[in-house]
């Protein structure tokens, strides 16, 4: 298999070109083997909301790495962060990044120079010790993504002062929880519309990417004349739950 060669990822959202991915909730490889034969941007390992464990996680990020298919987590919480990036994560997608002390201890934690990361390079991250320690340093903070998620009513108070945390390389609207926590049943209540025209604005005015989740590709337009350029297309459930539906129908449409 001839795999492509492609910018790093971290250069690639920076750089606001179009990227596609999807959410993973089942844990296992074969999943991310299909999305990568299929070519996808980066896929998102949710180990928030799916029951991925540390060793699910490391087999996963070892298939998307064979598929040289840039993998993000979306870990529970700050204190998942550093077994994903040691098990070779391209990123992370950490969800309440709702204050600035947050956004910099979220920064803290993914980088070493500055920052507190744990040191090891005896992980895949550092090659099982392939990596001297200065080279793997450069490597990881050259490399790792950093991407904070805005879904939290005190995220609106903090905008500005979020957007402009040094280290957070992009920032995800999430539109679901911050509907639910300004008490509206549809992101497309007025009230929630005028919230992600805020963060939009502050995000945009620090010149740092926009990251948005879609059901539907149909919903792309409207988020990238606000500016958003990465996209997170459903998940791996989502999709097959969509083509297994749509056979469907077509199988009880033929005739008897």
């Amino acid at each position: 298999m001839s795999l492509p060669l492609l910018p790093p990822f971290r250069q690639r959202l920076a750089s606001g070109q179009p990227l596609l991915g999807t959410f993973v909730k089942s844990p296992g490889a074969h999943g991310i083997e299909v999305l990568g034969e299929v070519g996808l941007d980066f896929v998102v390992i949710d180990a928030e909301h799916a029951p991925w464990d540390r060793g699910a996680v490391d087999l996963a990020l070892l298939a998307a790495r064979a598929h040289a298919l840039p993998a993000l987590v979306r870990v529970e919480n700050s204190a998942g962060i550093l077994s994903a990036l040691d098990s070779g994560a391209t990123g992370v997608l950490v969800p309440h990044v709702s204050h600035p002390d947050t956004a910099r201890a979220v920064v803290a934690a993914c980088r070493y120079r500055p920052g507190q990361r744990g040191f090891s390079n005896s992980p895949r991250a550092g090659r099982y010790g392939g990596l001297g320690l200065a080279a793997h340093l450069d490597a990881s903070d050259t490399a790792t993504t950093v991407v904070a998620m805005l879904e939290d009513a005190e995220a609106l108070d903090h905008a500005e002062a979020l957007a402009a945390v040094e280290g957070i390389d992009a920032f995800f609207l999430g539109r679901g929880d911050l509907t639910v926590a300004l008490g509206e049943t549809s992101t497309e209540a007025e009230t929630v519309r005028r919230a992600v025209a805020l963060l939009v604005a502050a995000v945009r005015a620090a010149g740092k990417p926009l990251c948005a989740f879609v059901g539907k590709t149909s919903e792309i337009p409207a988020l990238q004349a606000l500016g958003v350029t990465a996209f997170i297309l459903s998940s791996d459930q989502g999709l097959l739950r969509h083509a297994a539906s749509t056979e469907l129908a077509q199988f009880k449409a033929l005739p008897a």
